[in-house]
């Protein structure tokens, strides 16, 4: 007669990657909400989480008063590294200045100069972290929430690509919110305002 197998469960490991970038993503979803912008400078880089609670009519699924409540997923999730992470390395022991406050800042504008969205319709959450557990509490927090600006409607988050390079296509950001002035620039082949709104209504069609 053949021995039973028995069950093995593996231990739960506090100092496992995964589990202390998780640490840091519950630890920015407990922190306190923010209106945009920002309105007192401060120091530091970290992860940060936007939410969406206006009237425009697509984003509904994801909208309302409840916006950063459990029920209400993230609209978008970033980070702010220190520049020596930006150029390829892991930026550690870096001076990180302002970064995080000015990526928020940043963000403000960008919302601002939609045509169609106003910036009150949006908060924050933001968390100051060391700068080694940045890029895996961002992956963990894209992976749980999947942001709709993060994986259906790029380029919320680009800048001006400067003066010889507007041949690049506009984003499906700037198509579906019209107003950053050097977006306007761009010549190349970009999708339809319809067509993007058909990646958003699929987007939550799929996830229903």
């Amino acid at each position: 007669m053949s021995k039973k197998e028995i069950r093995r469960i593996k231990p739960f490991n506090p100092l496992d990657k995964t589990n202390l970038g998780e640490n840091v993503a519950e630890a920015l979803l407990n922190s306190k909400t923010h209106n945009l912008p920002i309105e007192e400078e401060f120091i530091g880089a970290g992860i940060y989480a936007i939410y969406y609670k206006g009237d425009f009519s697509l984003y509904e699924p994801i909208s309302g008063s409840q916006a950063t409540k459990n029920s209400s997923p993230p609209i978008y999730v970033g980070k702010a590294v220190p520049a020596g992470a930006r150029k390829g390395g892991f930026g550690l022991g870096e001076d990180p200045g302002n970064v995080l406050f000015k990526r928020l800042g940043e963000h403000s504008k960008s919302i601002s100069q939609a045509t169609n969205l106003n910036l009150e319709d949006f908060v924050t959450k933001f968390l100051v972290v060391d700068d080694i557990w940045i890029p895996l509490a961002e992956s963990l927090l894209i992976e749980t929430f999947n942001p709709l600006w993060n994986k259906v409607i790029d380029g919320f988050g680009n800048h001006d690509p400067g003066k010889g390079r507007y041949q690049q296509r506009k984003s499906h950001w700037d198509i579906l919110h019209p107003g950053r002035s050097w977006a306007e620039k761009l010549l190349g082949k970009s999708l339809t305002i319809a067509e993007v709104q058909n990646k958003v209504e699929s987007f939550f069609n799929e996830k229903s």
